[in-house]
């Protein structure tokens, strides 16, 4: 008997494992990824009739495949002037194969479509690809989780707050950008790997980092979203074990993630690290996060961008508590990282650290250097943290007035809560 419910759930959560992988697989076999991403979906929409339906196969990922090949065949045979690349994708199927898809004598849910010598280059090109630097940075992103992390448009819209006809507009964009570039749909060739395997953990970086602390709407946690940059960064460093940079991205980000048990209260308001109930952090996510820093001292020449703010993270993660915090290491290793990727918001958080390792006099010298600069001006973060300093100094009055300020530019709805609760406190 079909079980219409189990059988709706059994595709989501197959499909959010195995869609790279289907994605990547079909794009190898036709050449084309957006025609492949296009395939994936039509399997998806088949699989949520079908399994409620029939039930769900004894192999989900083989089954999806097959209906995908089957789809690129059909649509092959469509194209006439590209008889000769059906030819090569239908040639062995054997004779009476091409019209069910699968080798005669075979069952569909035994014909593994991917290759496991090829699936780790198929899911690393994929990463290339969506990231790749002819799209913007949205479309980067947008096609990331698409195609990566098997979100559809809706739940990539929600997590962004953005209408889902944005999202499905950048996408259907990239994948016209890509088609005319002429993108292929291989992993790039060795001299260029390096250089392009920025713009990919910028992606995975930015995801995790909107997840973390969401720059706008009603939650201050999206945590199923950063869960997504974590996971697709565990498998890029599966991928390119050897890459310094991309175990010190998986590093700042499981370090980080340990502590979001305690980052919100029973009520989802958000509580800041020194009220945090340390014993909720996530210690088994502590432990993998510096397990991946090692590793990214040991495959490198010293630690990158990410490596640092790793180590950073590293030493809140050790801390029995604010106050024994090693927060002078912290100011030294917020100097690297100014050197290494120098930016006003490095500046901010290197004045915080420097405010508790030496107190709030020197770190609000640093903080009015910011404001002369203007380089945060639109940001709440700035006024925040120089009323805290200005609190601590007994300037009451100055303190409110920069509070107040970052109460009217804060644009997230429980980070603003947070912020009224701190200005009430200063009444």
């Amino acid at each position: 008997m079909s079980d219409p419910y189990g059988g709706r759930q059994a595709v989501v959560a197959v499909w959010r494992i195995e869609s790279a992988r289907i994605v990547s697989t079909l794009a190898r076999f036709t050449g084309d990824f957006a025609l492949a991403e296009d395939l994936a979906q039509e399997s998806l929409a088949e699989a949520l009739v079908a399994w409620p339906r029939d039930g769900v196969p004894r192999n989900p990922a083989g089954w999806l495949l097959t209906v995908g090949r089957r789809r690129a065949i059909d649509s092959f045979r469509r194209r006439s002037a590209l008889d000769e690349r059906y030819a090569a994708l239908a040639r062995h199927l054997g004779e009476g194969g091409a019209a069910s898809g699968h080798p005669v004598g075979a069952a569909p849910d035994t014909d593994l479509l991917w290759d496991p010598d090829h699936v780790d280059d198929d899911l690393l090109a994929l990463m290339f690809i969506a990231c790749h630097p002819v799209l913007s940075r949205e479309a980067q992103i947008a096609l990331t989780l698409r195609v990566l992390g098997g979100l559809t448009s809706d739940e990539i819209a929600r997590a962004f707050l953005v209408p889902t006809a944005t999202v499905q507009a950048r996408i259907t964009r990239a994948k016209k950008t890509l088609a005319a570039a002429r993108v292929p749909f291989e992993v790039p060739p060795t001299h260029e790997c390096r250089k392009r395997l920025g713009p990919v953990l910028s992606v995975l970086y930015l995801i995790f980092t909107e997840g973390s602390t969401a720059s706008s709407g009603p939650e201050w946690i999206r945590p199923d979203l950063a869960r997504e940059a974590v996971r697709l960064t565990r498998i890029l460093a599966r991928l390119v074990p050897d890459e310094s940079e991309v175990h010190g991205l998986l590093a700042l980000l499981e370090l980080t993630a340990a502590r979001f048990p305690a980052r919100l209260d029973n009520d989802g308001e958000p509580v800041l690290l020194e009220d945090q109930d340390r014993r909720r952090w996530d210690r088994a996510a502590i432990r993998r996060g510096r397990a991946a820093l090692v590793q990214a001292g040991r495959v490198g020449r010293g630690l990158g961008v990410y490596g640092v703010q790793a180590a950073i993270a590293e030493c809140h993660a050790v801390a029995p508590s604010v106050e024994e915090t090693d927060w002078e290491r912290i100011v030294l290793l917020y100097e690297a990282l100014g050197r290494l990727a120098p930016s006003p918001v490095v500046e901010l958080n290197r004045a915080v650290a420097l405010s508790m390792a030496q107190g709030p006099a020197a770190a609000l010298l640093l903080v009015d250097d910011l404001v002369a600069a203007g380089g945060l001006s639109g940001s709440h973060l700035l006024p925040s943290v120089r009323c805290e300093l200005l609190r601590r100094l007994g300037k009451v009055d100055d303190a409110r007035r920069e509070i107040e300020l970052a109460v009217r530019l804060c644009a997230n709805e429980r980070e603003r809560g947070l912020l009224r609760r701190k200005l009430a406190a200063l009444a």
